[in-house]
């Protein structure tokens, strides 16, 4: 009866370390929590993302309507659109991933701090992937490559020719831009920067700056709807031209999806189309 009661003992003892070693080891006495609750890689972020996009069956663009071609308003039909190239790649990428396409318009310089703090989910507006952006938002390949161009008021055209011609001048630009970085680069030029470009064209009208560093589409577009400005033959460089769309960091998922849309449109030629049509659009 001592054998058998040191032996039930020894038992019960081995049962309750048992016990307590599993609660240890899964700190609640159950089952450990699966490791997919806390993403342990940008992708496992970025899948969670674009399924997020998925089950609102939406897709939410920020974008600063007022760079013709690439997104600006226009009346059609009657009512106010936005519109342009960089619109119609949205609607394409909504399209693709059968989800429903919901603009956003704001300032260009708040438009890395919304995707940040994920109140849109891409950016499509004519925006330059460089280095110090590249350290906040992730970016797809280049989809458009454009040259950068200054335009004047008609009557100084002449006295712009080169970008030295730039120096000691008043210049304007958009808040936040690759135009911005350029024009602080110019010696000793008087850089202001404004929201919206549609803005720095009225200084440049009332002769508050001498000049305009825009993209190309961009000046083309101007200069074709207004005859008292002109294009001059500078062409300043940076280190990249072309334009990009931006998603949140880690968000590689959500990219990769959004790549293989512009893949498509640039190997048919969607997208160099459809800067033609809104570049005509733009100069109606």
């Amino acid at each position: 009866m001592k054998k058998g009661f040191i032996a039930v003992l020894a038992i019960a003892l081995t049962l309750a370390l048992t016990a307590c070693g599993n609660k240890n080891n899964n700190g609640n006495g159950g089952a450990a929590a699966p490791s997919a609750t806390v993403p342990s890689s940008p992708g496992k972020t970025a899948t969670g993302k674009l399924a997020d996009i998925k089950s609102a069956g939406k897709i939410i663009l920020g974008t600063s309507a007022e760079y013709a071609p690439y997104e600006f308003h226009k009346n059609v039909g009657g009512k106010d659109q936005i519109v342009g190239f960089d619109i119609e790649i949205a609607k394409e990428i909504a399209k693709d991933f059968g989800v429903e396409l919901e603009i956003k318009d704001m300032s260009f310089d708040n438009l890395l701090n919304e995707l940040k703090i994920g109140r849109i989910d891409f950016v499509l507006a004519g925006m330059t992937p460089d280095s110090e952006r590249a350290k906040v938002v992730d970016f797809s390949k280049n989809y458009y490559e454009a040259v950068q161009a200054v335009f004047v008021r008609s009557e100084d055209k002449d006295k712009f020719k080169t970008l030295a011609d730039l120096e000691n001048k008043a210049i304007g630009v958009q808040t936040g831009s690759t135009q911005e970085k350029i024009a602080k680069g110019i010696k000793d030029a008087k850089v202001k920067s404004l929201g919206k470009t549609t803005e720095l064209v009225l200084e440049l009208k009332s002769r508050k700056v001498d000049a305009l560093i825009v993209e190309l589409p961009v000046a083309q577009g101007y200069v074709a709807n207004n005859p008292d400005l002109a294009l001059t033959d500078i062409t300043p460089k940076y280190e990249s031209g072309g334009s990009a769309v931006a998603v949140a960091k880690g968000e590689a998922g959500l990219l990769a999806e959004i790549q293989k849309t512009l893949d498509r449109l640039t190997a048919d030629k969607t997208i160099d189309k459809w800067v033609s049509e809104m570049t005509e659009l733009a100069e109606k």
